[in-house]
């Protein structure tokens, strides 16, 4: 696993431990001396995961983390805050400043590295939704990973497995000022309620007895519903080799008992806060391909998408020996249109025309916008004779009803010629479909227009 760690502390001996500890795992290592120099660095570069020293002169680490987070540039970037101080209240002060994680020295080398690769797989995941989200919203989803980003946003609800009564009910009272728990007693039925609900975190008691933790957690992240929910361990003191194998198999924090609430407080916002702002990512990149296939002014699908689409669509009739027909749908005069009432008014009836072939259109036909004022609708299972008939009731409907335009809602009278082609199961292609319903919609235009014309198959 490669990346680049970079290590922030004024003691030069600190530095050259942490540095080995990190290179002989073959991690790329970087190193500041002071909190202005590390802040110049990870804008300058590519930083994967940062180990910040707290107690440094001119900046500390807690100013340092909290200027990090409030950048867009770095707020994705992890942050570990080491320090020789052991207090509750430093760790909970990190962790609202917006560190991912906190340490306490002497670092136990490791906790640093299944520490370390765990934050490293997490940024490696956020790095990529990052690309793949980045010509959309970025600046609005930057603002998710700000420390005080869970205001205004709803009510988070974690889930609590734990056999034990008193120990969930601790981490319940704990919680029940920043999120709704739920506890569930019970494993199985447990991974059952996980798989069932939309949890923004999930805290799993190290000490079931009724089932092996680290199974459930395994569990846990092989399911599709769970494997991006944030998951947090409560164990035992000393049961450090039962953490490190929680981390490689996919947990993303751990706390030991006795729980302080501030800190178990801290560390859940922490996670909620990361798995929002990777869940704004994924919407962010459902939506981009979305976009890509969609055609903004009418909501119906692309030339794009039906390019893609219908050769699917002819193999599998192909395969079944089923028909599938197509129809090629042009608003007539629509020049005259847009000249009369202004591109707004032609936009206008372009959107109702769109409309209009939803309603006189099955749920399994696919309606697109071919171009222009050109429409397509490929109708699977669909025979010949059939399809020409929905071409005459789209055909009649459109010259039925006029449209409407402008504030007034002026009326406007339009017609459409449709051309009508059905697939030959004797070595057609998508090529040839198309153009056969194009000359079809050639001879509709060549007749008259506001017909219905077919090449038979």
């Amino acid at each position: 696993m490669t990346a680049r760690i970079l290590v922030v502390d004024d003691v030069p001996a600190n530095v050259r431990l942490l540095e080995a500890m990190l290179s002989a795992e073959y991690f790329d290592v970087l190193t500041a001396a002071s909190g202005p120099e590390a802040l110049e660095i990870c804008e300058a570069g590519r930083v994967d995961v940062i180990l910040l020293d707290v107690m440094m002169p001119e900046m500390d680490g807690f100013e340092v983390c909290k200027r990090l987070k409030l950048d867009p540039r770095t707020a994705h970037v992890p942050v570990v805050m080491i320090t020789a101080l052991n207090q509750i209240d430093s760790r909970v002060k990190g962790l609202e400043a917006g560190a991912d994680d906190f340490l306490s020295k002497p670092v136990n080398g490791l906790q640093l590295m299944t520490r370390v690769k765990s934050l490293v797989r997490l940024k490696t995941l956020t790095d990529e939704l990052r690309l793949r989200a980045s010509t959309t919203r970025m600046i609005g989803i930057e603002a998710l990973m700000r420390p005080d980003a869970d205001s205004g946003a709803r009510q988070a609800q974690i889930l609590v497995i734990d056999e034990h009564a008193a120990s969930s009910e601790r981490i319940s009272s704990s919680l029940q000022n920043v999120c709704d728990v739920l506890v569930v007693p019970d494993p199985q039925s447990g991974l059952f309620q996980a798989s069932q609900g939309d949890y923004d975190c999930i805290i799993i008691s190290g000490r079931l007895e009724t089932v092996d933790p680290l199974r459930l957690c395994s569990q846990l992240r092989s399911l599709d519903k769970t494997r991006s929910v944030p998951i947090v361990m409560v164990a035992e003191q000393g049961e450090d080799a039962k953490v490190v194998r929680a981390l490689e198999l996919g947990i993303n924090d751990f706390m030991l008992r006795p729980i302080d609430p501030h800190e178990l407080t801290a560390r859940i916002k922490t996670q909620i806060r990361r798995k929002r702002y990777d869940d704004e990512l994924r919407a962010s990149l459902s939506q981009t391909l979305e976009m890509a296939v969609t055609d903004s002014l009418t909501g119906l699908n692309n030339r794009r998408y039906l390019d893609s689409h219908l050769r699917t669509l002819i193999a599998r009739s192909m395969s079944r020996q089923k028909p599938l027909s197509l129809l090629i749908c042009d608003l007539d005069h629509f020049k005259l249109i847009n000249d009369s009432w202004g591109h707004d008014g032609g936009d206008a009836i372009l959107r109702e025309f769109a409309q209009r072939l939803r309603d006189n259109v099955r749920g399994i036909d696919l309606a697109c916008r071919f171009g222009g004022e050109e429409f397509v609708v490929v109708m699977p299972d669909t025979p010949f004779d059939s399809s020409t008939k929905v071409a005459e009731r789209i055909r009649a409907d459109v010259e039925r009803q006029p449209f409407t335009v402008g504030q007034n809602g002026q009326a406007i009278p339009v017609t459409v010629s449709i051309g009508v082609a059905s697939l030959k199961w004797t070595g057609d292609t998508m090529e040839d479909l198309l153009k056969r319903a194009d000359r079809a919609l050639y001879q509709a235009k060549r007749s008259g227009r506001n017909r219905v014309a077919a090449e038979a198959a």
